[in-house]
């Protein structure tokens, strides 16, 4: 059975799509894109079905990460069912699951940057309405915890 992780932000366009492809390189790279199985959601329904930010896809590519392919959509009480970890970028994303959770789910629910190394930030801040070096600073925070994420998974459900 593959290790199933969610990344959850408000609107799926900036931030969780960034750490859904982020991760999914970063397992492609260390062979184990059959282990891991990886997918993004929002806590609102806003941009069901859109791609993500331009500014993010633009940002991504620039680190040789491609999000054109993902599409935004809903986090559903059932991906609790589906998902090993849930992972929200910060803790108003981290309030909206509390509430979706079921009483028996048993995976991981928790902030994403817990995972990694850096101590400057708790939460994976929305760049939406600021400039460029916003989608950056996302991009460092996120591939600093997924690397994390990452250690965390391969020494607790893989070994």
């Amino acid at each position: 059975m593959p290790v199933k992780v969610l990344f959850v932000c408000l609107g799926n366009i900036c931030r969780s799509p960034t750490a859904e492809g982020v991760f999914q390189k970063l397992v492609d790279d260390s062979g184990l894109s059959k282990r891991i199985e990886i997918d993004s959601a929002g806590t609102a329904n806003w941009h069901q079905g859109r791609a993500p930010d331009p500014r993010t896809v633009a940002a991504a590519k620039r680190r040789n990460i491609d999000l054109s392919v993902l599409r935004a959509r809903a986090v559903k009480a059932s991906d609790f069912h589906e998902f090993d970890y849930v992972l929200a970028m910060d803790k108003n994303n981290l309030a909206d699951l509390q509430d979706l959770k079921p009483a028996d789910y048993t995976g991981h629910l928790g902030l994403f940057l817990a995972f990694g190394h850096q101590t400057q930030y708790l939460e994976v801040p929305d760049p939406y309405h600021g400039g460029s070096d916003g989608f950056e600073l996302v991009l460092d925070l996120v591939e600093d915890a997924a690397a994390g994420l990452l250690e965390s998974i391969q020494k607790n459900k893989l070994s």
